[in-house]
């Protein structure tokens, strides 16, 4: 799929220089994959990198540059990318909290003829093609004003419940969103199906009364895979639940599954979030900034441990209150698998696939107001059974404690 952007405008003065260690590094360049080369007498810029992330392009005079920011990329290993002679100079580094910039210098006026993102899976690579342009054109393009709403939600600015407080948090995460809107057919993207959805889900869970809901975007915005979970620990989540619609290139599904993290991907989820993650948002209540990797990876194992049960108890419930309803499920309702979102060690999460648009049925289905009002009455039933369920096994617990 891919996503085209025009270059928008972006009034900062540069702040580079800044080692690739002060970042969090939710994205990796992936030197390999990537070029900076001549196209004709133009440019053509190709970025590889590990995963999507918002992103946005301009240019800036004196001298003119092109600048890149985005949220965020360790950009280890593009200077040794080779450059063609439209380019003076290459420059990477933190540009404000969060965020990071490349910015080319160029040697003479040019222009953004095509900016875009094409994702693949986890994967994505930034294209930028330029062509060469008068001073005066030039000038105009870099004197854009900066967009207003470029912006990602702050985890700090979440409701955050005070322990003991009794509530049932849970998070909700419509899935994709802005740049990547996931799987499509006949006019429909599942990121704006499911953040219906969401939308949806959460005031039926705020009508029962016993939930208090976050939602990782409640808007059509890009947020990265990683900064979902931070967000999910950010508010206090008693639960995670992510909401999909995805599409099969091949085969036929239909119906509504139910994912959790597969032991396989379990080990592989400890090691790649020790090694890549904030410290600081990995275990709550946990300071683990000084740990090495191991230590880190045993203390997550050990969140799992009390976790898995949790979470496959919490599948059971959404199954079981889903097949009640009457409500069309895959003949292989629970699945495992190893989602970026489910990795949290010490928060139960679960992929909710609520349908397949590859399957006219499902989307005739997840198109319908009232199908999805039945869907969500059953998600709320279920959490409700899971989390009495949960708070009774918890006080047993203490009590033999």
């Amino acid at each position: 799929m891919r996503a085209v952007l025009a270059a928008i405008g972006l009034w900062v003065a540069l702040a580079l220089g800044a080692p690739a260690e002060d970042l969090s590094a939710l994205a990796r360049l992936r030197a390999e994959d990537s070029r900076i080369a001549a196209e004709g007498a133009g440019l053509a810029v190709d970025l590889a990198i590990s995963q999507p992330v918002p992103w946005r392009v301009r240019l800036l005079d004196q001298p003119p540059r092109l600048v890149l920011d985005v949220r965020e990329v360790d950009w280890t290993g593009i200077e040794a990318l080779a450059l063609p002679p439209a380019v003076v100079a290459v420059r990477a580094g933190v540009f404000r909290a969060g965020w990071s910039r490349l910015v080319l210098e160029l040697a003479g006026p040019q222009a953004v003829t095509l900016s875009e993102m094409a994702t693949t899976g986890e994967t994505a690579a930034i294209r930028l093609r330029l062509a060469p342009a008068t001073a005066q054109d030039f000038a105009a393009a870099a004197a854009r004003p900066e967009a207003p709403d470029w912006t990602l939600p702050d985890p700090t600015a979440l409701p955050v419940l005070p322990e003991g407080s009794g509530a049932v948090v849970v998070v909700l995460d419509p899935g994709h969103g802005g740049i990547d809107p996931g799987a499509e057919r006949d006019g429909q993207t599942e990121a704006k199906l499911m953040l219906t959805f969401a939308r949806e889900l959460k005031e039926a869970l705020l009508r029962d009364g016993r939930f208090k809901v976050v939602m990782t975007r409640d808007d059509d915005v890009f947020v990265p895979l990683e900064t979902r979970m931070s967000l999910a620990r950010a508010a206090g989540a008693t639960v995670f639940l992510s909401l999909h619609a995805d599409a099969l290139a091949e085969g036929e599904a239909q119906g509504a599954t139910l994912y959790t993290l597969s032991d396989e991907a379990t080990d592989e989820a400890a090691q790649a979030l020790a090694e890549r993650h904030d410290r600081d948002d990995l275990l709550a209540g946990l300071d683990l900034s000084a740990q090495d990797d191991l230590v880190v990876t045993v203390l997550m194992d050990m969140a799992r441990t009390e976790t898995a049960p949790r979470t496959q108890r919490l599948a059971e419930a959404l199954v079981a209150a889903i097949r009640g309803a009457e409500l069309k499920m895959h003949r292989h309702p629970h699945q495992e698998g190893g989602f970026s979102v489910l990795k949290s060690p010490d928060i139960p999460s679960v992929l909710l696939e609520v349908g397949f648009l590859s399957s006219a049925r499902d989307l005739k289905r997840l198109s319908d107001p009232d199908w999805r009002a039945k869907m969500a009455a059953a998600l709320v039933e279920g959490l409700g059974v899971w989390a009495d369920q949960d708070a009774a096994i918890r006080a047993l617990r203490e009590k033999d404690g």
